[in-house]
């Protein structure tokens, strides 16, 4: 009898427990339109700083905005779970996206090239001369193409762009990268969401930790051909939670205006709805003397939303409900 009324109790109040603790299981990772996307947990982090200029590297550094002060306060959050980009978006994942219809090309695309990927069938049928024209003057293929059969030259053309596939795009604006997160089923990640992941949850100085090492993510050291590197090349420049290079490879567009946090006594004339926040250091950017300042997880600037760079790139981000339903 006791037994019985013991298995009673058990299926009513365990074993629902149990499935409720397994439907809310969320998996690590996540697949959108081929961008892998990362599990953030839910809980409390350490955003901003309390840092304060008292050796005079504004001056030193040539900076037009005062160092450190938009970091201000060192304060706490606490966000529900959501899943961000583990590598930077690609060539080839944007590429998909202008394939779709959904934005045009970034302007680079035309310089490099790389814009012929999505329309090999015409490149394929020009005569050889002008085929072996463009892989030398427009490709910059590094190979002797005179004596190359045509099929040859195809083929090395080919192996050229997948070489490009993994590149984070770049010289995209604000508005072609949310459109890019948006058709995916996500969006920029916000400041919140992006400093969390890159600082894990203790506020992490840089994404591996709290001591400052140069050549430990891509700030252009390296003489990689376009500057950037392949996405997760730096094993080195990775956060707590698995995510790449964000401290380096290309600088990242955030959902955010610039504006001041809350409690913050800081005033600037650029807080507002005149500039969107860039996160992360890139190859192309500041010089390599204060680089363990733009490397920090807290370190905030800015951009109009109309700008396209070099070294500006994007990662996108989704609540782990729309993240789940979209996949």
């Amino acid at each position: 009898m006791l037994r019985s009324l013991l298995v009673i109790i058990f299926c009513i109040l365990v074993l629902p427990a149990m499935a409720n603790a397994k439907q809310t299981t969320l998996p690590d990772s996540i697949t959108l339109k081929g961008a892998v996307m990362k599990l953030i947990p839910e809980g409390e982090f350490i955003m901003g700083s309390d840092k304060k200029d008292n050796n005079g590297l504004q001056v030193e550094f040539g900076s037009v905005n005062p160092l450190y002060l938009d970091e201000h306060p060192l304060h706490k959050e606490k966000l529900k779970s959501y899943y961000i980009n583990q590598y930077e978006i690609t060539n080839q994942q944007y590429r998909d996206f202008v394939k779709g219809g959904g934005y045009g090309p970034p302007s680079n695309w035309m310089e490099t090239g790389y814009i012929v990927s999505m329309k090999m069938n015409r490149l394929k049928a020009l005569p050889i001369e002008k085929i072996r024209n463009l892989a030398v003057n427009k490709f910059r293929i590094d190979i002797d193409t005179r004596s190359l059969s045509k099929e040859a030259l195809i083929d090395a053309i080919e192996k050229h762009f997948k070489s490009m596939n993994e590149l984070p795009v770049h010289d995209v604006d604000w508005f072609g990268a949310e459109a890019y997160c948006e058709w995916i089923g996500a969006q920029l990640p916000t400041e919140k969401q992006w400093e969390k992941a890159a600082r894990g949850t203790k506020g992490n100085e840089y994404p591996w930790g709290n001591d400052f090492e140069p050549g430990l993510s891509n700030t252009g050291d390296e003489d990689w051909p376009m500057g950037v590197a392949p996405v997760g090349s730096y094993q080195s420049d990775k956060s707590p939670f698995g995510i790449y290079d964000l401290a380096g490879n290309v600088t990242e567009w955030v959902f955010d205006w610039y504006d001041s946090y809350p409690n913050s006594d800081y005033k600037s004339e650029k807080f507002g709805k005149k500039y969107k926040v860039v996160r992360g250091a890139g190859w192309g950017g500041n010089g390599h003397y204060a680089l363990h300042m733009y490397q920090r997880g807290a370190y905030r600037f800015f951009h109009s939303p109309d700008a396209v760079l070099d070294d500006l790139g994007f990662r996108c981000a989704a609540d782990s409900e729309t993240a789940l339903n979209t996949h």
